[in-house]
């Protein structure tokens, strides 16, 4: 194979990455060609493997080459489409949505995030179809996408259990409670820090905003119950840290609130289930029952939407110079959605509706 000794790098490749991305935006694929080839010609590929790789021949390389070599970056001028866009046939979206799904790096792109300049480039080399850029985002939504931010997922789930918990345990739990007339109760706790957290809002544009930060490290907690049925909640805060000692005044709190049976919902955090704590369940073993969530399972945990809601409300780009402030605004927000348990259960949004829906799992005691 002929390879061609050119160093193509600094400030020329610069322009080149430029004028490809410009290219590709307008929808100009010979354009597209000429300066993919350059590029691969830098990189030190054979003209053969470059021209298969574009359908050109070897001579058509030379070309673009010669005239790169004469005119220099005066001749990579962008010519912008007009029209409407070439129509993938009903077989070509399917592919595309499944080249989609599978994510950029399936796709041999160096990175986990797709863009409107990414998808338009697998158009074009799996389809040979040249898309506008300004249009791939409506046909990304038409195929039934939307542009998401990711979400962290353990790499330590256990699908079988979660499933098992959803269609088995779940269920059974939830008719359990309602038979005995007792109070579904999804436990978690929260930090809210003194530094604050930072949230998306509308500023000018080039203008980010900014909010001035303490960096002290102290946090306020919560302890947090929300019922299932009714939206009720109960919390508690501390300044000291989370532990079996205080996980059990917390409950002791909402026992001296209530008179109902309370089925708890629950993680694995070793201080729920401290041998510390095993006389106190003992001791109320006729009111207070628990279940546990499968491990590494937050999504299972409507009060997860609480939690994000209250910092959303009390601390997203906001300045506490003082302590007390952060407790103060934590509290407000937190007697807030104690006083409207309405807005509590709309925070579960579809996903409660989902695990609300009826089943025929038969209860069973625990």
């Amino acid at each position: 194979m002929t390879r061609v000794s050119i160093r193509i790098g600094g400030d020329t490749g610069k322009q080149l990455h430029a004028v490809l991305a410009r290219a590709y935006r307008a929808g100009d694929l010979p354009l597209v060609k000429r300066v993919s080839a350059l590029l691969a010609i830098g990189r030190g590929e054979a003209v053969e493997t470059i021209a298969a790789s574009l359908d050109a021949g070897p001579s058509t390389v030379y070309g673009w080459l010669t005239t790169f070599l004469v005119e220099g970056m005066a001749g990579l001028q962008v010519r912008w489409r007009g029209g409407r866009p070439c129509k993938l046939t009903l077989t070509q979206r399917v592919r595309l949505k499944e080249v989609v799904t599978a994510g950029p790096q399936a796709a041999g792109f160096p990175t986990g995030c797709w863009n409107a300049l990414l998808v338009q480039t697998v158009i074009w080399r799996e389809f040979g179809r040249s898309y506008n850029i300004h249009y791939v985002s409506t046909l990304l939504h038409n195929l039934g996408f939307s542009f998401q931010k990711a979400r962290f997922v353990s790499d330590h789930l256990d699908e079988a259990r979660r499933q098992e918990w959803l269609t088995t345990t779940w269920p059974a739990w939830r008719q359990r409670a309602a038979a005995a007339g007792g109070l579904l109760l999804f436990g978690d706790e929260a930090s809210f820090a003194q530094w604050g957290s930072l949230g998306y809002t509308w500023a000018p544009i080039g203008q980010q905003p900014v909010v001035q930060t303490t960096g002290k490290r102290k946090a306020y907690k919560v302890f947090g119950f929300i019922e299932f049925f009714s939206g009720r909640l109960f919390y508690q805060g501390i300044e000291g840290k989370f532990n079996a000692t205080t996980y059990q005044a917390f409950l002791q709190q909402v026992l001296d609130q209530t008179t109902a049976p309370l089925f708890v919902v629950q993680d694995g955090a070793k201080y729920h289930h401290a041998a510390a704590l095993q006389p106190f369940w003992h001791a109320h073993r006729g009111r207070l029952f628990t279940t546990r969530l499968p491990s590494y399972s937050p999504d299972y945990n409507p009060i997860e939407f609480l939690w994000r809601a209250t910092k959303r409300q009390a601390t997203h780009n906001r300045y506490f110079p003082q302590f007390d402030a952060l407790v103060g605004s934590v509290e407000e927000a937190l007697m807030y959605f104690a006083a409207h348990p309405e807005r509590v259960t709309a925070l579960f949004g579809l996903y409660l509706d989902r695990m609300a829906e009826p089943t025929d799992v038969a209860c069973t005691a625990a």
